[in-house]
This record gives structure tokens, sequence and C-alpha cells, in this order.
């Protein structure tokens, strides 16, 4: 496997409020900045934030645009779980549980930022449904 690092561009209208957002509130470490984009480090894998112009609006539904991240260990999803509820991060949908009893069962929640930008974040039960269990088709809440 790939030991490549995910880089995710998104946008943003302001600097200050990224940062306080991203590092102060999520704990995302800073790196490069400039008064148009901020580098982040979200887990080890690069966010930049740009600025735009362009009017920011809010999705109706966590579907279909979000990024995340898959926790390999449940603590660390639980430990983010208490730093969003702490720091008062928007929970766009609150932690919980999919698929409970199944190979597919794993534990979710979505945040999302001051810019409208939705973030899952996730920790399967068991390990081989992250991109296995071909034989069931259950993907998110869509009905």
């Amino acid at each position: 496997m790939s030991q490549a690092l995910f880089h995710l561009a998104f946008p943003v209208t302001d600097i200050a409020q990224t940062k306080a957002y991203y590092i102060d509130g999520l704990g995302c470490v800073p790196g490069r900045e400039n008064p148009q984009a901020i580098i982040l480090n979200l887990y080890g894998h690069q966010l930049v934030a740009h600025i735009t112009k362009e009017p920011l609006t809010r999705q109706r539904t966590i579907y279909p645009r979000h990024f995340g991240l898959i926790f390999t260990q449940e603590k660390d999803w639980e430990d983010l779980v208490e730093r969003a509820e702490k720091k008062q991060l928007l929970f766009r949908d609150a932690p919980k549980d999919r698929f409970v009893g199944s190979p597919l069962e794993h534990r979710t929640f979505f945040l999302e930022d001051p810019f409208y930008n939705l973030m899952e974040f996730r920790y399967y039960r068991h390990p081989e449904a992250i991109f296995g269990s071909y034989e069931y088709t259950q993907i998110g809440d869509r009905h």
C-alpha cells in the first residue's frame, strides 16, 4: 500500500476565522500562510484553505459533497468527538453508530465549518469494510 498523503483544497472567506476553526477548534497544525491561503496539517494530511470571493452556500444535506478521515483506532475517533464538543464545533450530524451488528458497522459524525464545508469522521469496527465487503451495498444514510 502506498504511503502517499492526501491533499484537499477547499474554499473559505476569511483566514483568521479559518485558523480559529481548524487550528484552535479541530486541532490542525498550521503550515505556510499568505493573505490568500493557509496550509493545514490534519492528522498528517494536507488541507489548503483558499480565499474565494464567490458566495458560499450551505448544502441542504450531508450528501453529496464532504470530506473527512477514517480513524484506525476508536480512541482517536472518541478523542475528536470530545474535542469537537469541548470546542463547541457545529455537528451537522451527531456521533452515531451505523449498520450495527453487520460487517459494515462503523461510528461516524459530521462537522460543518464556518464556510459550510462538511467533514465526516469515521471508525470501522471491521477494517475490511473500509474498501471491501463487496457483498453489501449500503453506503451512508441515503435512502
